[in-house]
């Protein structure tokens, strides 16, 4: 015992070892200003200014199965930071046993025992400790991907609520240009029976009038089964929100007062940079676990009970007291190599969990500017659609009234109408695709999480 103090006297613990990551954080976006006055986005949701879309959103957070998920792991992670703070301190144990023993010719006899046992291992070189801290992290880690599970999950509701709603704009204007045609296409009828319009004019008309029919049933298609994704994305059977969405809404309008916050802030709002850098805080706490298993660890256990040869002699003066205290100390000489393969495979794990880190943080600033690039060229692209379906409209409407009036020939109807229909779907999607982006963006931007404190990434 004296050899195995002097030998850990000399021994130096883990250690501690930089975990900061090398990667540059740009100071500003490149596509937008960005200042300390960020908007706040707690709650984003509630910006679009749209109830049912508040309430879906309220509704997949209390119920959808991904959140429900997250919270069980939370829990568990919780209990077993419990367990390992419990295992790290000193124990106590109470025993009893009977015994009825006979020997030779001698009567048979009885012995009762009754004590309590107690153990305690001192964390000489922080392995305890480290274990503790690393249960820590993956709690914090449990906590972040909870926070992610939600940010993302109101998001993909937020999206697909939007493109449910462009598509039941498109299915409007498909339904509105098929009256257009229907009311052209008799127009036709009567002029081919007067003999003022070909038999080609009418073939036509019903070919147009045709194709845009065929466009209607499968953009209800695409409906119900928007309602089905918006149903199970709430925890519902796919079928829940048919009576409750089928009607008509306005796409949702963002809001055009948002202010960016910088890029080192953002990654501090986004839960998970923050899962990857407790992630690396743990697996740097459990190689420095590791290391630790090196050194001589030190186990004090002491007993204390009595034993009688009665069951009530145990509360009488008559029973003996036994008691024991033991102190040992052990430390690992030969064990072929398996503690420092042991460290070395964490050390792995410590690199994996860096570059994991790394990435975290790299896709995160991918995704804020990839969103505000399509932000930017959408708002360009909808104005632009925006002058073109009114042209449309007006073109068409013009087409009709000189074909009744028989100054132009049909071909030029049949063009404005198809151009006419071509512009609102486009311009239906276009609005649908600018509030997405906004949708995004507030998701790239960390979706209102914030969190207790900063993302564990160095110690």
């Amino acid at each position: 015992m004296a050899a195995a103090l002097v030998i850990a006297g000399c021994a130096s613990p883990a250690t501690q070892r930089n975990a900061t990551s090398a990667l540059a954080v740009p100071t500003q976006w490149s596509a937008a200003a960005t200042g300390s006055d960020a908007t706040p986005l707690a709650d984003w949701w509630q910006r679009f200014g749209d109830d049912t879309l508040r309430q879906l959103v309220a509704e997949a957070l209390a119920a959808n199965p991904s959140v429900r998920t997250a919270q069980a792991a939370l829990r568990q992670a919780r209990a077993t930071q419990d367990v390992t703070r419990a295992t790290a301190g000193p124990s106590l144990r109470a025993s009893g046993s009977g015994q009825r023993s006979k020997s030779g010719d001698n009567p048979a006899g009885n012995r009762f025992q009754a004590g309590f046992d107690a153990s305690w291992e001192p964390d000489l070189f922080g392995g305890n400790a480290a274990g503790i801290a690393a249960s820590e992290a993956d709690t914090l880690a449990s906590e972040t991907s909870l926070a992610n599970a939600r940010v993302s999950l109101a998001a993909e509701v937020a999206v697909s609520y939007i493109e449910l709603r462009g598509l039941q704009q498109r299915l409007a204007f498909a339904q509105r240009s098929l009256a257009l045609q229907q009311e052209t296409l008799q127009i036709t009828r009567w002029r081919v029976q007067a003999g003022l319009a070909s038999s080609l004019d009418l073939e036509q008309a019903i070919a147009s009038t045709s194709q845009t029919e065929a466009q209607i049933p499968a953009l209800q298609t695409s409906v119900d089964q928007s309602i089905h994704a918006l149903s199970v994305l709430t925890g519902q059977p796919p079928a829940a929100l048919l009576e409750r969405l089928s009607a008509e809404g306005a796409i949702p309008a963002p809001p055009a007062d948002l202010a960016l916050s910088l890029p080192a802030d953002t990654l501090r709002q986004r839960p998970d940079v923050g899962t990857a850098g407790h992630r690396l805080a743990a697996a740097l706490s459990r190689l420095d676990q590791a290391e630790a298993a090196r050194y001589p660890s030190l186990q004090i256990s002491g007993s204390v009970g009595l034993s009688a040869l009665t069951l009530s002699g145990l509360g009488s003066g008559g029973a003996t007291l036994a008691n024991a205290l033991l102190a040992s100390i052990s430390m690992p000489l030969f064990d072929g190599g398996a503690t420092r393969a042991r460290i070395e495979a964490q050390d792995a794990a410590v690199e994996q969990a860096r570059i994991a880190y790394e990435s975290a943080v790299l896709t995160a600033l991918q995704d804020v500017e990839d969103a505000l690039v399509s932000l930017r060229g959408d708002r360009e692209r909808l104005k632009k659609l925006q002058v073109a379906a009114e042209a449309a409209a007006n073109a068409e409407l013009l087409a009709r009234q000189r074909y009744s009036s028989g100054l132009i020939d049909f071909s030029a109807v049949l063009d404005t109408q198809r151009t006419l229909l071509s512009a609102q779907d486009s311009l239906a999607s276009a609005r649908a695709t600018l509030s997405a982006d906004h949708v995004r963006l507030y998701k790239a931007l960390g979706g209102g999480w914030q969190p207790d404190t900063a993302p564990t990434a160095s110690r």
